[in-house]
């Protein structure tokens, strides 16, 4: 897993009068608990993907309150979970990331709110939008609009999010909908405390299960049902959320000295607009502002009646809304001019219509609208001052890079040390040396890094398993065969039914490159269905991807070992020159590396303490061979393998070198023995705590050496 909680989850046990210390994704989990759930799920992907490992490892006492926790298959899967709350009246929560998740999963979740749903279900989203995203960027706002489920934004802080949580389970079950709250990574990973309460064990749950079914066919999503659920969502559902979240309080409006003015702002934003009037002088360090605020903790359905009652007495506001379309902003338009209420809405006219909301672009807006808007008995020259603090930090910026003599070089993301999914791309830019281009379909995971450099490999990338579909246009209409790239998380998640199967069935002949390294390894080496280590009993272990393959009717397939090269090379020559017309399956097996060191290293650390022997494998480069010419690290790309100056003054190029970083999976002397590259490389054997047969072995070796040496 992306990290281990044993001992946070004990935190989750704490009950009234206790309060809470640590971090927000385990704040959610312990929301959960106190609103009384009967069943989790969800599938892992940032910013959330830690709250998947938390309940994993909360399973356990999950599973004394009677909660059913399961790590589902992909987000679809987690979204129908969710029918259990149609029929019964028992609170679901699940979680994924948006949007990609939430595209997933939109096929679920739109018959579930369609049918409305008689326990809470809560979908707890994590909103990858900004700097830090790894998607494309778009917002779940369009989503909860679509579909007609209420979108809560709390602001990121402990209580405000434990609130938003045990409030969407009341307010879904009010409304009879579905409810996302959406946490932004830092929400997620934030940190703080508040008070708690009991956990409360559900009425339906494992420990109380359920003896009669109920049927409804008003339930169902077909005519004449889903004509009444449309009528009833508008003049019931909608009604009901609305008075709830007014009833309930769940917006917040903060007054302020400044009356004629105002900031409205989604919840998630609260935390960069203080810090922003902190800034400007217009907010204390406890957060007080001299602006009035109206946060919404809801950011669908809006309140008009709120919205125009704090726009009333002011001359002008601002509307923070982080991303584009400005959803919220016209709507807010359309509200005041309804109500015949002339207030000024600045919002995307002075800040960016899109990208994250940082702290710099933030006090930049802020300051533009407070010029604008120049509020009464406000010096706005101390304010203009202020503002003017960025500029001079990019004209010192500017000053600094000219003594540095230019910028810090670019440090994208990559494999990390001793990945086996390295080895394949070095083979695969082998056979690209060899047979000239292909077209490769790229998928979501690990091994789109080869998009980058030194490999630039991965011509498209569709989405999540997707990989394979991708390529069903692009390889009949191709000279040659192409290439797909999958992980075995994207097999199992989608690329198992939308591009084996599609394949298989219509006789696609092109090659499927699987990296079978055991876990969904991208989020946090989540487990699979083919994990090699699987940490719960009852979970199947038998789910190989072979014989699923052997089942689908695949008829060429061979499995390699990743980290040898040249072996990789010559299965991938052959799948491009064979007779035999049809899909062609390499699977490419080699454990991900970072699981593996998080295996062996506690072991080792407890062999060493114990006296015992523990024996390292290590790599090297000998300066003296070396040539400066460093293909083997063009082709390899390994972090580890870095260059340096050479100690020999006639040696004008540097040398390779490979840095105390290397875990000793052996890619660089695999990749000089394929590519026939200079014989420089040596391997090495670091042993603690010897034998006496291992140093009677080094002497006599020493000595031999030593002798047959000249003088």
């Amino acid at each position: 897993m992306e990290r281990s909680f044993k001992e946070e989850v004990k935190l989750l046990k704490l009950g009234k009068g206790d309060t809470f210390h640590g971090e927000g994704i385990l704040a959610v989990t312990k929301a959960l608990l106190q609103s009384g759930v009967s069943y989790v799920g969800g599938y892992q992907g940032a910013p959330i993907s830690h709250l998947i490992d938390v309940l994993a490892d909360a399973s356990e006492f999950m599973g004394e309150l009677g909660i059913h926790f399961e790590a589902n298959a992909s987000e679809a899967g987690a979204a129908a979970m969710l029918g259990a709350s149609i029929n019964y009246p028992m609170r679901g929560a699940v979680t994924w990331k948006s949007t990609v998740g939430t595209n997933v999963a939109s096929d679920a979740l739109a018959n579930l709110a369609s049918s409305g749903v008689k326990g809470g279900a809560v979908i707890i989203i994590g909103e990858d939008y900004g700097e830090g995203s790894s998607i494309m960027q778009e917002r779940s706002h369009a989503f909860a609009m679509k579909s007609q489920m209420w979108l809560l934004d709390p602001r990121p802080n402990l209580p405000s999010i434990v609130n938003a949580v045990e409030k969407a389970f009341e307010l879904s079950e009010a409304s009879s909908t579905p409810v996302f709250v959406e946490l932004r990574i830092r929400a997620c990973h934030v940190h703080g405390s508040f008070e708690c309460k009991d956990n409360v064990e559900a009425k339906i749950s494992r420990n109380a299960l359920l003896q009669e079914p109920s049927f409804d066919y008003g339930n169902i999503v077909l005519p004449p049902s889903s004509y009444a659920q449309e009528k009833h969502k508008i003049e019931h559902r909608w009604p009901a959320a609305v008075e709830f979240i007014k009833r309930e309080k769940l917006n917040e409006t903060f007054d302020g000295s400044l009356s004629d003015i105002g900031i409205i702002l989604q919840g998630g934003m609260y935390n960069a607009v203080i810090r922003a009037l902190q800034q400007l002088n217009l907010a204390d360090a406890f957060g007080n502002s001299q602006v009035p605020l109206y946060v919404m903790n809801v950011t669908y359905p809006l309140i008009p009646e709120e919205l125009t009652a704090f726009c009333a007495t002011k001359r002008s506001v601002l509307m923070v809304e982080e991303g584009q379309p400005n959803f919220i902003e016209d709507a807010l338009h359309a509200i005041l001019r309804k109500a015949d209420i002339q207030t000024k809405v600045y919002g995307k006219d002075v800040l960016p219509m899109a990208g994250e909301y940082t702290g710099e672009v933030m006090l930049g807006g802020l300051a533009k609208y407070i010029a604008n808007a120049a509020p009464r008995g406000l010096d706005l020259n101390a304010v203009t001052a202020i503002a003017a603090a960025p500029e001079k930090l990019a004209a010192s910026k500017q000053r600094a890079l000219q003594l540095l003599g230019g910028a810090v070089p670019n440090r994208p993301p990559g494999f990390c040390i001793g990945c086996p999914e390295r080895p394949v791309f070095s083979a695969m830019k082998l056979l690209e040396r060899e047979a000239g281009g292909y077209h490769v379909s790229a998928d979501i995971g690990c091994h789109l890094f080869s998009s980058l450099p030194p490999f630039n490999i991965g011509n498209t990338v569709l989405g999540y398993g997707l990989g394979l579909a991708s390529n069903s246009a692009i390889s009949p209409l191709f000279a040659k065969r192409t290439v797909t790239v999958m992980g075995d998380g994207g097999f199992w998640h989608n690329g198992l039914s939308s591009g084996v199967s599609n394949a298989v069935f219509n006789n696609d002949d092109g090659i499927l490159v699987i990296m079978k390294n055991g876990y969904t390894s991208a989020t946090g080496t989540q487990e699979v269905p083919s994990s090699p280590h699987q940490s719960q009993e009852h979970r199947a272990t038998d789910m190989g991807i072979e014989r699923v393959l052997n089942g689908m009717g695949v008829k060429w397939m061979k499995t390699v070992d990743n980290y040898k090269v040249a072996n990789t090379l010559t299965v991938l020559r052959e799948a491009m020159t064979t007779p035999f017309k049809g899909l062609k399956v390499i699977i490419a097996e080699g454990e991900c590396m970072l699981e593996q060191q998080r295996r062996k290293k506690p072991i080792d650390a407890a062999k060493l303490k114990r006296g015992e022997r523990v024996v390292r494998v290590r790599y090297g480069v000998d300066e003296d061979t070396c040539t400066g010419d460093h293909s083997c690290i063009r082709l390899s790309g390994c972090p580890s393998l870095t260059i340096k100056d050479s100690s020999d003054p006639l040696k004008v190029d540097p040398v390779a070198y490979v840095n105390n970083n290397c875990v000793g999976c052996g890619l660089c002397g695999e990749v000089a023995h394929a590519a026939v590259l200079c014989p420089s490389f040596f391997r090495a054997e670091i042993m603690q705590n010897a034998s006496w047969w291992d140093k009677f072995k080094a002497k006599f070796r020493g000595a031999v050496i030593g002798a047959l040496q000249p003088a």
